[in-house]
């Protein structure tokens, strides 16, 4: 019987902080997504997007897939598309981690760079991205992804709601995850509120760009979250609360993690355990919060992030 690697997506191992909680917080999980084949929970978003755009016909042998990208879609794209024969653009910015932006190309995809303004995500970056890579799509008749309104990508991160609940000893109180293009946290809540509406999700986005939570956009370099628009993915998500996580918080929190904890893991990772420990220490003993470890801290070595 022959396994393709593609079967390695998903199943991921979910753990419970063991150092980093003060006394009096509730338990914190963290679903270790890092442990997907390219290092990230888009995995699983991309091979959802790609077969059922074959299922459906609109993407067949011989097309090209495109798509913009901070890194790490376009890695699992490239990566899904390498194993299934369809060519692969990309469209990024200079903005991302070297290590994305060269995993696209080794996986071999077509890489277009956008320049940024010294290196942050600013509100305009993403939109710049999405324009190119459509009017790439339009000129080559090729299949845009277009992952901030893929609907498909909800197919795939519905399971990391489904594998939590099957992985807990009991239901969380709390699910939290900080928003990139919507399609996780829509998907996870999706799960875990139609299995006990009574599970809280609260959302979370960088302080310094809180669009979300005031309609106030603003510059970051938390990669992945803050993209500078509202995905529209997120009108279906189920969510309770939005939450601003200072960025400085995020980036100790990523150190302290592998230090501490042995998580390896990067800045929206640090986001997301910065404000389950928030939340945590507001519930007390007897709750608990779980959010996910989005991407390995491989991604990061060279951006600062652990000097």
């Amino acid at each position: 019987m022959t396994h393709s690697i593609l079967q390695a997506i998903g199943n991921t191992p979910l753990v419970q902080l063991q150092k980093i909680p003060p006394p009096g917080c509730a338990s914190i999980f963290v679903k270790l997504e890092y442990l997907n084949p390219t290092g990230s929970y888009k995995d699983r978003m991309a091979l959802s997007i790609i077969e059922q755009a074959e299922k459906r016909g609109d993407l067949r042998p011989g097309m090209t897939v495109v798509e913009n990208t901070g890194g790490s879609t376009g890695t699992s794209l490239a990566f899904v598309c390498t194993i299934k024969g369809y060519p692969f653009k990309a469209v990024s910015s200079d903005a991302f981690a070297k290590e994305k932006l060269r995993a696209i190309q080794l996986f071999g995809g077509d890489l277009e760079i956008l320049p940024s303004d010294n290196g942050k995500i600013t509100p305009d970056l993403i939109p710049k991205m999405v324009a190119r890579a459509k009017e790439i799509a339009e000129q080559e008749r090729a299949y845009w992804t277009s992952q901030f309104e893929n609907r498909d990508a909800l197919i795939g991160y519905r399971n990391i709601g489904k594998e939590i609940l099957q992985q807990m000893p009991q239901h969380p109180t709390v699910f939290c995850a900080a928003v990139g293009t919507g399609g996780m946290v829509t998907g996870t809540s999706q799960a875990l509120k139609e299995a006990d509406p009574s599970i809280r999700v609260v959302i979370l986005e960088p302080a310094s760009a809180p669009l979300i939570s005031t309609g106030q956009g603003g510059s970051h370099k938390v990669e992945g979250i803050g993209v500078g628009l509202l995905p529209p993915l997120l009108k279906e998500a189920r969510y309770d609360e939005v939450r601003p996580i200072e960025e400085s918080h995020a980036r100790a929190m990523a150190k302290r993690l592998a230090a501490e904890e042995g998580i390896f893991a990067g800045t929206s990772t640090g986001l997301n355990i910065a404000a389950a420990l928030q939340l945590g220490q507001e519930l007390g003993p007897g709750h608990s919060v779980v959010t996910v470890a989005v991407d390995s801290g491989l991604k990061y070595l060279s951006g600062g992030l652990f000097d």
